[in-house]
C-alpha cells in the first residue's frame, strides 16, 4: 500500500513542520568521521571545527583501541577537545552529545559548560586532550591518543 519512500518523505514533512530535528548520523550513520595519523599527529582544520558545534572523530590507537573524541569551539572562542568519555562513565560507551553550550553525558545526564573542557579533568568531565593550534589546523599527538585510549576500551 505505502512504499519505503512515501514513508520517509512524509516522516521529514512531519518533522519540518513540528521542529524536530533529526541529526544526519541517524539517517546516514556513525556521526564520527574517521581519521589516519600523519607523521604521529591528527591534523583537524580549523575552518570544518570553529562553528560552536561538537565534531566527532575516531582513530586507531597503536594498540588497535578504535578511540572517539570531539572537538568544540566554546563561547569564549577557544577550540577544546577532548576523548568522548569520562573516568566515572567510560566503560558504557555512550559518550556525551551537545545542548548549546554544554556537553552532557549520555550515561548520567551531567552537563559539562563547553568552557570547562581542557580545563577540568576526572571525575565525570570529558577527559581532556592535548591540543596545539597552528594558523590552519588543530594538532593532536598520537601519543596523546595512545594514552588516553583506555577510556575506549569498552566501546
Amino acid at each position: 500500500m505505502f512504499n519505503k519512500k512515501t514513508i520517509i518523505t512524509s516522516l521529514i514533512v512531519c518533522f519540518t513542520i513540528l521542529g524536530i530535528s533529526i541529526p544526519s548520523h541517524a539517517l546516514f550513520g556513525s556521526k564520527f568521521k574517521s581519521l589516519k595519523p600523519d607523521n604521529g599527529n591528527l591534523y583537524l582544520p580549523i575552518k570544518d571545527i570553529n562553528d560552536g558545534k561538537a565534531h566527532y572523530f575516531k582513530v586507531k590507537s597503536d594498540n588497535g583501541i578504535m578511540v572517539k573524541f570531539f572537538t568544540v569551539k566554546s563561547q569564549d572562542g577557544v577550540i577544546r577537545a577532548a576523548i568522548d568519555a569520562c573516568d566515572v562513565c567510560y566503560r558504557s560507551g555512550k559518550g556525551y552529545v551537545q545542548e548549546g553550550n554544554f556537553m552532557v553525558c549520555t550515561n548520567c545526564g551531567r552537563k559539562f559548560s563547553t568552557d570547562r573542557i581542557n580545563e577540568v579533568k576526572g571525575g565525570c568531565n570529558p577527559a581532556p586532550l592535548l591540543r596545539i593550534i597552528d594558523k590552519e589546523n588543530l594538532i593532536i599527538s598520537m601519543k596523546d591518543i595512545n594514552s588516553n585510549a583506555w577510556y575506549c576500551k569498552f566501546k
